[in-house]
């Protein structure tokens, strides 16, 4: 997959993860790298992505669980 690719993919997969954790708002940019670090998490369980459709899918479950951590992260850090 392109880089170009690849950031659009990590930018709707960190923005539908973002969605799934409303408390947690982040900014743009750190939905898109989290989209994309979740998608390289997502392939290290999954495997290889074929197609566009599961790329997102692949990563949106990898940002998912990137964005739990960093949502228990900050809120941890929240409390002190």
């Amino acid at each position: 997959m392109g880089i170009l690719t690849s950031i659009l993919v990590g930018a709707v997969a960190g923005w539908l993860a973002d969605l799934v954790f409303k408390r947690f708002s982040f900014s743009l940019l750190v939905e898109i790298l989290l989209g994309i670090a979740g998608g390289i998490v997502g392939g290290y369980f999954f495997g290889k992505s074929t197609g566009v459709l599961d790329a997102i899918l692949t990563s949106f479950v990898g940002a998912v669980i990137l964005l739990g951590i960093a949502a228990l992260i900050k809120g941890s850090t929240s409390r002190a």
